[in-house]
């Protein structure tokens, strides 16, 4: 009858720190930030940019990326980040990582 358990498909990639840190030295690697900017400012990925899932314009300011990029997404522990990467990827993103256990566990570097 129904199934509330099914789950949807991931649409993008959970990454390790190790991976996400390799990856995001890219060429066309794009770091975002979807923490708030108060949790931006208190330290984040060198490189990262600012968008927070939590604002109002976060589907505006995300519509306006270019997909061809890859993206580097993660906020405090990987939740919204995660959330992010699925929307990114219902409106057309095809390479969207997610740091899966966010910047609280991040061992390199935080500027």
């Amino acid at each position: 009858m129904f199934n509330f358990f099914k789950t949807k498909p991931k649409n993008y990639i959970d990454l390790s720190c190790e991976d996400f840190q390799k990856g995001m030295t890219a060429g066309d690697a794009v770091i975002i930030d979807v923490r708030t900017a108060g949790e931006f400012n208190s330290g984040k990925i060198k490189g990262a940019r600012n968008i927070d899932i939590m604002s109002p314009s976060f589907m505006a300011q995300i519509q306006n990326l270019p997909k061809d990029k890859k993206y580097y997404i993660y906020c405090r522990s990987g939740n919204r980040s995660g959330q992010a990467c699925d929307i990114m990827s219902e409106i057309g993103f095809e390479n969207t990582y997610n740091l899966a256990s966010g910047i609280m566990n991040w061992p390199y570097e935080v500027v």
